[in-house]
C-alpha cells in the first residue's frame, strides 16, 4: 500500500476559505484509490477513523509507506506518531521516503497531480460539494480510467483484499524472555533503575524491550523495531 500525506499544494479551500486537506490512500500495486477524503485537519486523531474504515474494507497491507510530515512523523525519537505507533502494533511496516525526494512516491504524486486538475481546481462551493469532487474523482479512477502501468486496464479491475484481516483489538505485544518489559507512562518515561528515561509520548500505554547488546548498552524495541539505545553510564536515550 502507498500512502502520502496531504501537501500544502493540494489544499482545496471553499467558498467558506476554509482548507480541506485531501487525505489520499492508494495500493502501490494496483493504483487503487482506497480514500480520498477532505478534511479540516491532518492530525492523527482525525485521520485514523478513515485508516480504520480502509482496513476493514481491505484488509491490513503489509506495509505503508509516506512522506515525512503530521500525522505519519514527527521531530521524536525514530519519527514516531501516535498513527505510526497504532500501524506498527497492526503488523504494519512504515516506510518514509527521503526529505526532499518525492519521486520515491512517484505513482503517487501522479495521482495527485489528475487530483488538482479534476477535483481541486477550481475549489468547490463548499465542503460537501468539494467531498463530492473527491468521491467522483474516485470513482472514474478506480473503474474508467485505463492506467498504462496495467497494461491499459483499470485498478478495480486489479483490486483485491489482503488476506490480512483488521482485528478487533490490537495485538498482545511480545518480546523474547530475556528482554526487560516495560510499560510507557502518561508522560513518555518508563521505569529503568530507579530513573525514569523519557523515549516518547506517543508510545503511551504500551510496552517496550529492552536488551543488553553490550556491557551496560541497551537496545529498546517496540515491537521488532529497533527505537534507540540506551547507555547506563548517562542514561540517555539515542537514536
Amino acid at each position: 500500500m502507498l500512502l502520502t500525506r496531504n501537501r500544502r499544494n493540494l489544499q482545496a479551500r471553499s467558498a467558506s476559505r476554509r482548507r480541506r486537506h485531501p487525505l489520499t490512500i492508494a495500493d502501490q500495486h494496483t493504483r487503487f484509490l482506497l480514500t480520498c477524503r477532505g478534511l479540516l485537519s491532518t492530525k492523527g486523531v482525525g485521520v485514523k477513523p478513515f485508516f480504520e474504515r480502509a482496513f476493514r474494507e481491505y484488509g491490513l497491507p503489509l506495509a505503508i509507506r509516506t512522506d515525512n510530515g503530521v500525522p505519519f512523523a514527527t521531530t521524536g525519537i525514530h519519527g514516531l506518531s501516535q498513527i505510526n505507533v497504532w500501524w506498527m502494533r497492526l503488523g504494519i511496516q512504515h516506510q518514509r521516503i527521503h526529505p526532499g525526494r518525492a519521486q520515491q512516491n512517484g505513482a503517487h504524486e501522479r495521482m495527485h497531480r489528475t487530483l488538482k486538475r479534476a477535483a481541486i481546481r477550481p475549489p468547490r462551493a463548499n465542503a460537501a460539494a468539494q467531498q463530492r469532487a473527491f468521491d467522483a474523482l474516485r470513482r472514474d479512477y478506480n473503474t474508467e480510467r485505463p492506467h498504462e502501468y496495467l497494461g491499459g486496464e483499470t485498478p478495480s479491475a486489479h483490486c483485491a483484499t489482503s488476506p490480512r484481516a483488521y482485528p478487533k483489538q490490537l495485538p498482545v505485544q511480545e518480546y523474547p524472555g530475556h528482554f526487560l518489559v516495560k510499560k510507557i507512562t502518561t508522560g513518555g518515561t518508563f521505569r529503568f533503575q530507579h530513573r525514569l528515561p523519557f523515549i516518547a509520548q506517543s508510545l503511551t500505554n504500551h510496552h517496550i524491550g529492552l536488551e543488553e547488546t553490550d556491557d551496560g548498552i541497551w537496545s529498546i524495541f517496540f515491537n521488532t523495531v529497533l527505537l534507540a539505545k540506551l547507555d547506563e553510564r548517562d542514561y540517555i536515550i539515542r537514536g
